[in-house]
């Protein structure tokens, strides 16, 4: 038996009234994004369906594609078959047949085209005959069915399906506006992305390098997490900003304590200026409270106050154990535990503030000027894109 389509449907988005049709056509854009690789298969998107026509595709590598997809609420294989009831009868029989998890069936017949002369109770009832006449071992169970044996009748076709596969769920990413996500290559900065992602947020990366103190191999591991991040929305663009200087300066010229948040609130103020070129209107960060010196309230308090801008923190509130989890589940896990350094862990004092002071922060901030070395770093940012396709190595430009 051959898969000729691919049924999608929506999930939140169905409640967006109006503005459903600004989610469902960025939906089909990740879609489309997603199976580049396999270009005979083509889109067609209703106001509440989504279908992939195969046109001889394997559906295999298409359907773990629709897995990762946020905005897909569900998605089965399907059977396409004009409006005749011959016809559906056919393509429910040979469903039941070739179906490996078939030893009893149900028919759960929708009608939505309403010009089609039998009603859906009237055809569950014919379509399940017909079954029963034609094959043999293959008992109706209403009630836990080996294979539920879905019909929708539309205005165009028929679709025949029998296992309903779960999707992520959430919203198309790209729907709620971008985020630059501070992508360090540690466990918690990508799950913050994915959760982003998940709430239709479109994300751009900003990772500090700083050679020679982080190598090549740090900076090829933040690419890899941006490419898997790229498999549940589109590509990621990484900003890659040269932070030698600026924070060998800040190690240099800072007391031991508060180094650690002076360095953090240039990173804020960099990403905010990368930010405001590219259009972006928040930053999102891997922080959960408390989970180091960094991370404590007092801390967040003294270093967020550099910029106006937004920060999401999906992870505030989440325990390292929760995050693990997450970043195993989305493949990111591994990746991040290379035994690669980045510049986080370079120069870390021995007894940073864990409650630092604004007003300290300021003094010692004050007596040093670091616009040079602030600007060299944002001029010298590099433009990565990370690409969904595993097989397309990530290509960059320099801004």
């Amino acid at each position: 038996m051959q898969y000729d389509h691919i049924l999608i449907r929506y999930g939140e988005m169905a409640l967006k009234g109006k503005n459903r049709k600004h989610f469902t056509k960025q939906l089909e854009n990740n879609v489309k994004d997603q199976i580049r690789p396999y270009p005979k298969a083509k889109i067609e998107r209703t106001r509440d369906r989504m279908y992939i026509h195969l046109h001889g595709e394997k559906h295999e590598p298409i359907v773990e594609a629709c897995r990762n997809i946020f905005g897909i609420h569900s998605f089965s294989l399907a059977i396409r078959t004009e409006n005749e009831e011959l016809a559906i009868k056919q393509a429910a029989l040979q469903l039941l047949l070739y179906n490996p998890t078939g030893t009893s069936f149900k028919i759960s017949c929708r009608r939505t085209n309403k010009q089609f002369p039998i009603d859906s109770q009237e055809m569950n009832q014919r379509i399940g005959a017909y079954v029963l006449q034609n094959s043999e071992g293959y008992p109706v169970d209403v009630r836990k069915p080996g294979v539920d044996i879905m019909v929708e009748i539309r205005e165009r076709a028929t679709y025949v399906t029998g296992q309903k596969i779960k999707g992520p769920g959430g919203l198309p990413a790209g729907s709620s506006g971008k985020t630059l996500l501070m992508l360090s290559g540690g466990i918690d900065s990508p799950v913050a992305g994915y959760l982003a992602m998940k709430r239709g947020v479109e994300i751009e990366a900003i990772h500090f390098h700083s050679p020679p103190y982080t190598n090549e191999r740090a900076k090829q591991k933040v690419i890899d997490l941006a490419q898997t991040l790229s498999k549940f929305g589109a590509k990621v663009k990484i900003h890659v900003v040269p932070f030698t200087d600026l924070q060998v300066k800040v190690h240099q010229e800072i007391p031991f304590g508060y180094s650690m948040t002076v360095m953090r609130r240039m990173m804020l103020r960099i990403s905010e200026r990368i930010a405001e070129k590219h259009g972006i209107m928040s930053l999102t960060s891997g922080e959960s409270l408390g989970q180091v010196a960094s991370q404590t309230m007092e801390s967040m308090f003294a270093i967020n106050e550099v910029t106006n801008y937004p920060v999401l923190r999906p992870l505030i509130t989440m325990d390292k154990s929760d995050i693990i989890d997450i970043a195993k589940q989305i493949d990111t896990y591994e990746i991040s535990t290379r035994p690669y350094d980045d510049c986080c862990t370079v120069f870390v004092p021995e007894a940073p503030k864990t409650k630092p002071r604004r007003e300290k922060v300021h003094l010692y901030e004050g007596t040093i000027d670091f616009s040079a070395e602030f600007e060299r770093a944002i001029e010298g940012t590099e433009i990565i894109t990370a690409l969904p396709d595993e097989n397309t190595a990530p290509f960059a430009d320099l801004l």
